[in-house]
């Protein structure tokens, strides 16, 4: 009997504790479950709104300015072109300034923009062909193949091949129509703008001329001082 009225008060204490730790954390549960970031008052996108004069809460870039690293005043850098292209400020790449006409500087190259260019915008360094062959080898070869043949993955398995690089059309093409083919696309290849900045096109352009002069050399157009190293 004495063993019997010593054992209760313990059970007890134990249900006491163990369902005041079960309050605790429904206390806790319940408060993250507030609404404040719900409730907020906000705008969600393309919501009407009363405060401004033309109903829109998704407001505008302010007339005449330059998004932080959106300045585009070399066109052969962001376009591949000579000449000036003026298209909507939504063009691939833009980021360019809103004018009174409601257009922009574009960097996306337009066929009547202006023509290929053929030289680079900036020095090309064995850094830069490196940081090229890196990206086409990522971006290009499994369509294009490692030696810009046309030989990829994709296409040995019964996707359509792109052109090889080794064909005189190519070899010959200016360095614009590159850049204008990874900036928008062409034929059945989709554009590359979104995954490749324009100073890395130029890089993986730098390498594509190298791939077709390390394919279509012979040894009159090796210099004299590096001969012996073909030995």
């Amino acid at each position: 009997m004495t063993k019997g009225k010593t054992a209760s008060p313990i059970r007890h204490l134990s249900f006491v504790i163990w369902h005041s730790f079960a309050f605790l954390l429904l206390l806790m549960a319940l408060q993250s479950c507030r609404q404040d970031m719900q409730d907020q008052p906000k705008y969600l996108p393309y919501r009407g709104s009363e405060s401004f004069a033309d109903s829109l809460s998704s407001r505008p870039l302010v007339e005449g300015t330059v998004p932080r690293g959106y300045l585009r005043e070399d066109q052969a850098l962001y376009t591949g072109k000579s000449g000036t292209a003026v298209t909507p400020l939504n063009s691939k790449d833009s980021g360019g300034v809103k004018s009174s006409a409601g257009t922009s500087v574009s960097t996306q190259p337009a066929s009547a923009a202006g023509n290929d260019v053929n030289e680079f915008p900036f020095p090309i360094t064995r850094e830069i062909l490196d940081r090229g062959q890196e990206r086409f080898n990522i971006y290009c070869s499994p369509c294009h193949g490692v030696l810009g043949d046309g030989k990829g993955m994709i296409a040995n398995r019964g996707f359509r091949p792109p052109p090889t690089y080794h064909q005189d059309r190519l070899r010959t093409a200016p360095l614009g129509h590159f850049f204008d083919v990874i900036t928008n696309g062409f034929g059945a290849m989709p554009d590359y703008s979104m995954q490749i900045p324009p100073h890395e096109r130029w890089a993986i352009i730098a390498y594509i001329r190298a791939l077709q002069l390390s394919q279509n050399a012979n040894v009159a157009d090796i210099p004299p001082s590096d001969l012996s190293k073909l030995k």
